[in-house]
């Protein structure tokens, strides 16, 4: 048997497999198949827990649809908070590296309960070349985009993973179903992009809506929430400290002077088990 645990930050919900003690490959076709909420566990994704060299802990993340993430914001704070939950360390602050690179993540304990974890994101970037975007090396900011006819001011930006930011007057009116998938696969975007409309409330405040390249709508998520707070403050529209309201609930975003990005909420784990020799059969 194969234990894992289920946890989801803010409704946006991973599995956590150790990745010594897995006995079949996350291949595309096993992923889908763990993350099927009527044929698998069920889940908007998979962290691999690895050793790494670079960090105390290591961790491949892993969509729905099979394909590999560079870097999650709920992602990493599930991790963190099954890693102290479950004996493998009993630090409070350790660092974990991704494809998106080392970050470093701080738990905020009631007694020996994580209540919420903040996880260091890195800094956010706008140019093109790093996020990636087709076209000459510039910062992606206030750009005309055009789709399904529509016409949009984009704003691009990597943190550690692309995303493409669109401020809007009014969330209700946005299509998120047409445009969401239209922007994530646009040909400006050769390796595809998450997507968030935004709904700048205050100068502490924002709304927004969340299209998750490889999942789809998605009630909340950490890089997406860093990604919008740090693209209204590059704009100007928001202050260093931003609430970030998704459909799930709210996550805070810090950006230092040099655009780093530090990312709090909670996270609660669902249940922990053991995939079954039924569907290991399957898997292997």
């Amino acid at each position: 048997m194969t234990w894992f645990v289920k946890s989801h930050g803010l409704g946006n919900d991973y599995i956590v497999l150790d990745g010594r003690e897995t006995p079949f490959a996350l291949t595309p076709a096993n992923v889908r198949l763990i993350c099927d909420r009527h044929l698998g566990v069920g889940s908007d994704g998979i962290l691999l827990l690895m050793p790494s060299d670079q960090a105390d802990f290591g961790v491949r993340i892993f969509n729905p649809d099979g394909s590999e993430a560079e870097k999650s914001g709920n992602g990493l704070r599930i991790l963190a908070k099954a890693v102290y939950d479950h004996g493998y360390t009993d630090k409070t602050e350790f660092t974990v590296a991704t494809l998106g690179g080392v970050v470093r993540a701080r738990l905020q304990l009631e007694g020996r309960r994580v209540r919420a974890v903040s996880v260091e994101m890195g800094r956010a970037t706008f140019r093109s070349g790093e996020i990636p975007v087709e076209g000459p090396d510039r910062e992606v900011v206030d750009e005309p985009i055009t789709v399904l006819g529509q016409a949009f001011q984009i704003t691009a930006v990597s943190v550690g993973n692309p995303h493409c930011v669109v401020e809007v007057s009014d969330l209700g009116q946005v299509n998120l179903p047409e445009l969401g998938p239209a922007l994530e696969t646009h040909p400006r975007f050769p390796r595809r992009t998450n997507v968030q409309f935004v709904q700048v409330l205050s100068p502490a405040a924002i709304r927004m809506l969340i299209w998750e390249r490889g999942a789809g709508h998605t009630l909340a998520s950490g890089s997406s929430a860093c990604a919008a707070a740090a693209a209204m403050h590059r704009r100007g529209r928001v202050g260093g400290r931003v609430e970030v309201q998704m459909e799930g609930g709210t996550l805070t975003v810090e950006i230092g002077d040099d655009l780093s990005l530090t990312l709090t909420g909670p996270v609660e784990e669902v249940c922990t088990g053991q995939l079954s020799a039924d569907l290991l059969a399957r898997l292997e």
